[in-house]
């Protein structure tokens, strides 16, 4: 079976446990968010196949992350909730969701449910590359021909959202807000000194691909 990447957004512990292990029995593999935060996070630098989305999260609400979420990116979200009144169905559907299941649940019958998204799901992009740039969007890990950058988590994101708008230059601003998902003036130097250490892991001087800076405009990917 081809691998698929499953996020799970779920504070409760011992539910989360339990999913995790039965998809990984399953052969999936998967990633954890307890807060609506991290699950923005994650999506930055991770190519998912199928989100499993609580609706009562410490920092949010699901239904309205979940149409965050569907404005950004084409994946699949299947509630797994304890609201369960007719309202929240409709509520948790209208707003993008693709399936909604309703806490307290069969494990086999959830097992069903996410089998059944990923069925119908479109195939999704595993890598990212710009000449001898390779960005591994399942391990978040970025290769210049077999050699790895070991970019953190935040450059990881940050080269990747560059690489998804090769044609265009990106402002620090707008680099900020997609990486770090908050406003700039939180902290403007944060992109420069990522640009910084991106620029050095490419390769420096020497670099086939590297991020040119334009004072005017904000940077972009380039081959060299």
């Amino acid at each position: 079976m081809e691998d698929k990447l499953i996020l799970l957004v779920e504070d409760n512990p011992h539910i989360m446990a339990i999913n995790d292990a039965a998809l990984h029995m399953r052969g999936y593999c998967t990633l954890q968010a307890e807060t609506a935060h991290k699950c923005r996070e994650l999506l930055c630098f991770h190519a998912v196949d199928l989100i499993v989305l609580d609706i009562l999260l410490p920092d949010g609400d699901g239904v309205a992350l979940c149409r965050e979420i569907k404005q950004e990116y084409d994946v699949p979200i299947l509630f797994l909730t304890a609201m369960g009144e007719n309202e929240d169905i409709v509520k948790g559907l209208t707003a993008g969701g693709d399936d909604y299941l309703t806490k307290p649940y069969d494990l086999e019958v959830f097992m069903a449910r996410v089998e059944a998204r990923l069925r119908a799901a479109h195939p999704k992009e595993r890598a990212v590359r710009l000449g001898p740039l390779q960005m591994n969007l399942l391990s978040g890990r970025a290769y210049i021909g077999e050699t790895d950058l070991n970019l953190t988590q935040k450059e990881f994101a940050a080269l990747l959202y560059l690489a998804r708008h090769p044609n265009r230059s990106v402002s620090a601003q707008e680099l900020y807000e997609a990486v770090w998902q908050q406003p700039m003036g939180a902290d403007p130097h944060a992109v420069r000194m990522t640009i910084s250490r991106l620029k050095q892991k490419l390769g420096g001087e020497d670099a086939r691909v590297t991020v040119n800076s334009y004072r005017s405009s904000g940077y972009r990917l380039e081959e060299q």
